[in-house]
């Protein structure tokens, strides 16, 4: 939720009324709860920037993870194009295109089991893919 600056200033002048009410009904001195005003609002200025940046950036992160769930990889070039990392980019390129497959199907969250029949090759093919593919990119990264 987004940090709306004019309810927490009525909230802290609420609060600042209550709290003088109860230093006046104590003694504390007049020359004294200005001060002490005074002193309470910068910390409440200080906490109201550090809220204000903290809430936009959740809301930025929450709009980045947003835009990551739009795109989903639905091909092998897809896959290809998303890899930021040159070295990982050039070691794909290498990788045939039904382990590439494998790993895009991986990626959208199926089992070695139903990515048997749909690349056609057994479980242990497909283990055996990706754990040559592992061993490759240890080696290259």
């Amino acid at each position: 939720m987004a940090y709306n600056n004019g309810r927490e200033n009525r909230k802290w002048l609420i609060w600042k009324e209550a709290e003088e009410k109860i230093l006046r009904e104590h003694g504390v001195d007049e020359t004294t709860t200005p001060q002490i005003r005074t002193d309470d609002r910068a910390d409440f200025n200080s906490n109201r920037r550090f809220y204000h940046w903290t809430s936009n950036f959740g809301e930025y992160l929450e709009g980045m993870a947003n835009r990551e769930q739009n795109t989903e990889l639905k091909t092998v070039a897809d896959l290809l194009n998303e890899i930021e990392d040159e070295t990982l980019y050039r070691a794909l390129l290498t990788v045939d295109r039904r382990t590439l497959q494998i790993i895009l199907l991986k990626m959208q969250g199926y089992s070695t089991k139903e990515i048997a029949p749909l690349v056609g090759l057994t479980t242990g093919a497909i283990y055996a893919r990706l754990d040559h593919l592992r061993k490759k990119l240890r080696k290259i990264l």
